[in-house]
């Protein structure tokens, strides 16, 4: 039995020091108001929003290289969230903050596009936030950089600079759920597997972008991230 067309396929990021190997996503999960400043930002309640994206908007960046992201249709509010980014190598369910953390394969910097706008008009509706949050190839992520190699997680500098002027700056102490709880909190509603990735959230900041615009972001010890808006 064949397939009607060719499947798509596998979305993968590439791993730091791992030139042959590549890591093959399965789910992309995201967190929302887990800083609390960003949560002063935009009037948020102080727990934390779980959303998923689709694993073909991720865009994947090999150390070095810029990443062309296309504004999105439909859109004049197009605003960068930079994140860490937890990668998967297990999963489970009903998984403690221990096990959650031994589930880590490692670390990557991300930046989650959304289209502004359509986000807080659905909000403001009480409907579903896709046509704001999920866009075409708008989620560029680096590589993977091993858990082992990054280390102690719960003080990384985090930054972005939009044309050399910065705009987003935080810490990742400035987390209200640390990577682990988060994990252990999705693994209640989830079966989480290898290959599942996690946005855990972005610091205050938050701003538009316009096609032109350059964007340099990155987290300590993790790597960085360039982007291109066309």
């Amino acid at each position: 039995m064949g397939f009607i067309f060719a499947p798509p396929p596998q979305a993968v990021l590439p791993i730091v020091g791992e030139p042959e190997a590549l890591f093959p996503l399965r789910r992309v999960f995201h967190i929302g108001h887990n800083y609390a400043a960003h949560n002063k930002d935009l009037g948020a309640p102080d727990e934390p929003v779980i959303f998923l994206k689709p694993v073909d908007a991720v865009v994947p960046v090999p150390e070095g290289q810029l990443a062309a992201v296309p504004y999105p249709p439909m859109s004049n509010n197009f605003q960068h969230e930079i994140e860490l980014v937890v990668a998967l190598k297990s999963g489970g369910r009903n998984l403690t903050e221990e096990q959650a953390a031994a589930c880590v394969y490692g670390y990557a910097v991300g930046i989650d596009f959304t289209r502004r706008d359509w986000h807080f008009a659905m909000r403001d509706k009480g409907q579903p936030w896709e046509k704001g949050k999920t866009c075409d190839a708008a989620l560029p992520v680096t590589a993977i950089r091993k858990a082992a190699d990054v280390g102690d997680i719960g003080n990384l500098q985090i930054w972005l600079d939009v044309n050399g002027e910065r705009r987003q700056e935080g810490a990742t102490s400035q987390m209200m759920h640390s990577a682990a709880s988060l994990i252990a909190h999705l693994s209640t509603f989830w079966e989480l597997k290898p290959g599942d990735i996690v946005f855990t959230g972005t610091p205050k900041g938050v701003g538009p972008v316009k096609k032109g615009d350059r964007l340099t972001g990155g987290i300590s010890n993790v790597g960085e991230l360039n982007v291109l808006i066309v």
